[in-house]
């Protein structure tokens, strides 16, 4: 993985079975230039048909709700599924007006908060891991963030390479850079050079370099060990940040929040729990917009059922 290089557009990639990709872009970008009113209630549009269309993904919204929030009353989590479904339908627009806006009006909608604790950091040699949650416009906040404190970022390299090459560029163009997310060595040189590298240990990666810790209700959740790898062997400061979209405004806010000064060295699974509190915080701060379709919890320990069953 050391040898990675970004990916180059190619004659290759006019070939027609790329085609469909290239009008999706194409598609992406032209909509990215109409006012954003216009856009959100496209997106919410688009959502709730899609969501008609895909009952399995919306019965994954309601089921991760029922295991996180199971006081919940069912009228306030069918509201809050609605809204969730206007947001999903909403990512596929913020996500070209991440990769397609121009610095100004990135600007113009999305305001930075905590962003010199960052710079505090940088200023004293520090990496910092920061930790992301999969918040559907979690694409808009890493480019509005890039713009005031860049960083690195972990991705998986898409198997469709043309795809790749407008996901990498786009998400690198007011940030430094991408690592394929197998590339720890990539990830620790970051962190040991100073740089910012940002990573969401918030999904369910499978048992390799897990454990079992609690996530709101649910007290088995597969949580990724590698916080604990990267923030053990390079020394980094680990600074969580959330981003939220205030109602149909336009304006969104990436909140970044206080270094994590308590995080439990040396102790993989102490620090799956640990982290785990963090990103509850995180998801709260607007848990209309994460990223609820995902079967965050479809890993059990071994014996034990399906939750999703």
């Amino acid at each position: 993985m050391s040898n990675f290089t970004p990916p180059r557009f190619t004659k290759a990639l006019l070939h027609p079975r790329y085609w469909p990709t290239l009008i999706l872009i194409g598609v992406m970008y032209l909509i990215s230039w109409l006012p954003y009113f216009i856009q959100f209630r496209m997106g919410q549009g688009i959502g709730r048909l899609a969501m008609k269309l895909m009952k399995k993904r919306r019965s994954t919204m309601k089921r991760n709700l029922e295991l996180c929030f199971p006081e919940m009353s069912d009228d306030a989590r069918e509201a809050l599924i609605k809204k969730n479904i206007d947001s999903t339908g909403l990512a596929l627009f913020e996500t070209g007006m991440a990769w397609f806006w121009p610095d100004l009006r990135v600007t113009r909608h999305v305001e930075c908060e905590g962003v010199d604790i960052l710079h505090k950091l940088e200023s004293e040699g520090k990496g910092v891991l920061l930790i992301a949650v999969h918040s559907l416009n979690l694409e808009l906040g890493a480019r509005a963030m890039g713009l005031h404190a860049s960083g690195t970022g972990v991705y998986r390299p898409n198997d469709n390479p043309c795809f790749d090459y407008f996901q990498y560029h786009g998400r690198v163009r007011s940030n430094r850079k991408l690592i394929d997310r197998k590339d720890v060595k990539g990830m620790l040189k970051s962190l040991r050079d100073g740089e910012r590298l940002w990573y969401a240990p918030d999904h369910d990666y499978g048992l390799r370099r897990s454990a079992f810790a609690p996530l709101f209700a649910v007290e088995k959740a597969c949580t990724t060990t590698g916080t604990s790898l990267l923030a053990d062997a390079s020394g980094c400061a680990i600074v969580p940040f959330a981003m939220v979209r205030h109602g149909e405004t336009g304006k969104y806010t990436v909140k970044v929040m206080e270094p994590l000064t308590e995080f439990p060295h040396n102790d993989p699974e102490a620090a799956a729990i640990y982290i785990n509190k963090s990103i509850e915080r995180q998801i709260m701060e607007a848990p209309d917009q994460y990223m609820w379709l995902h079967r965050r919890f479809k890993t059990r320990p071994e014996g034990e059922p399906s939750l999703y069953d």
